[in-house]
């Protein structure tokens, strides 16, 4: 149990990371740009946002630690990927379906979230268990 909240927590850290790079310095810009579309600065749900995060770093670890019992790097690579293209293509361009927003932000927040989960996937690998049979938690 110590080794999966210790990821989940680690692997919440490294998405607040990953997220303030790609949102608040690679994708700066286009929300300047595309300011119309995103609350001000003083409404946004700071709070919120962080508890979102931190859902879904558990979910994440919850679901790599109790439901996958090959655990090698590749392994855990490979769930990143898959989970990141999935949520990937929900946030990017399922957005971009009902969204104005331009077709690089799509992209970026398509790719950022595949990024981030195969980051996740190593994160997770290192700290809950490496190898087959290691179903510490």
């Amino acid at each position: 149990m110590k080794r999966t909240i210790l990821a989940v927590v680690a692997v919440f850290v490294a998405w607040s990371v990953l997220d303030f790079i790609l949102h608040g310095m690679i994708l700066r810009s286009t929300y300047e740009a595309t300011a119309s579309l995103w609350r001000p600065m003083e409404e946004f749900k700071w709070v919120l946002n962080y508890i979102v995060v931190l859902i879904s770093a558990a979910c994440f670890v919850i679901i790599y630690a109790r439901m996958i019992t090959e655990r090698g790097m590749n392994t855990a690579l490979l769930y990143g990927l898959v989970f990141g293209i999935g949520a990937g293509v929900s946030m990017g361009y399922g957005s971009y379906s009902v969204m104005p927003i331009p077709y690089h932000l799509a992209l970026a927040w398509f790719l950022g979230t595949v990024v981030m989960a195969v980051v996740g996937g190593w994160v997770a690998w290192l700290i809950v268990g490496r190898g087959a049979g290691s179903v510490s938690s």
